[in-house]
C-alpha cells in the first residue's frame, strides 16, 4: 500500500535515506548525510510530498517530490528488485497532469540510480557538474503525455 508519510513514519524512512545514501553515493562523506538529516526529515514531512510503501505495517520504502523533482526514492536494501520503487514512482506519475515533466538529478557515479530511472522511460537531458561536491550529475527527465 501507498501512502501519504506521517509523522511516526519518519524514523523508519529516514533510516532507510540514511543507509541509502551511504550506498548509493558512498563517494560523498558520510558526515555531510549526518549534517542535513534533521533539515531533510523537515522537508519529507512538511516542504515535500512524500509517500511511504507500507507492507504488513512495515514501511519499505519512500519517494519524496518537491515541485516535480524526485528529490529522494529508496528502498530498503533487502527488499530492492522486488518493483517497490517502480510502484512509488508510478503513482506521482499516475497523479500528474499531461505534459508535465517529472525530473531528478542523480550523480554520474550512482549507476544503479541511472540505470533504475533509465529502464522507466527517464532520458538524460543534461550533464552539469555539482559545485557543491565537484561530482558530474545527469539531470533525467520523463513527461507525462
Amino acid at each position: 500500500m501507498i501512502r501519504k508519510i506521517k509523522e511516526e513514519d519518519l524514523t523508519n524512512v529516514m533510516t532507510i535515506w540514511v543507509k541509502g545514501n551511504f550506498k548509493a553515493n558512498s563517494f560523498i562523506e558520510k558526515d555531510y548525510w549526518l549534517e542535513i538529516y534533521n533539515q531533510t526529515k523537515l522537508d519529507f514531512l512538511e516542504n515535500y510530498k512524500t509517500y511511504v510503501y507500507v507492507e504488513n505495517d512495515e514501511i519499505l520504502g519512500f519517494i519524496s517530490i518537491c515541485d516535480n523533482e524526485i528529490k529522494a526514492i529508496y528502498v530498503k536494501e533487502e527488499k530492492r528488485g522486488n518493483g517497490i520503487g517502480t510502484k512509488l514512482l508510478n503513482h506521482c506519475r499516475d497523479n500528474l497532469e499531461e505534459n508535465i515533466e517529472m525530473y531528478v538529478k542523480i550523480f554520474e557515479k550512482n549507476m544503479n540510480g541511472i540505470l533504475f530511472f533509465s529502464k522507466r522511460q527517464f532520458k538524460n537531458n543534461k550533464i552539469q557538474l555539482n559545485e557543491q561536491f565537484n561530482e558530474t550529475e545527469y539531470v533525467m527527465t520523463w513527461k507525462k503525455e
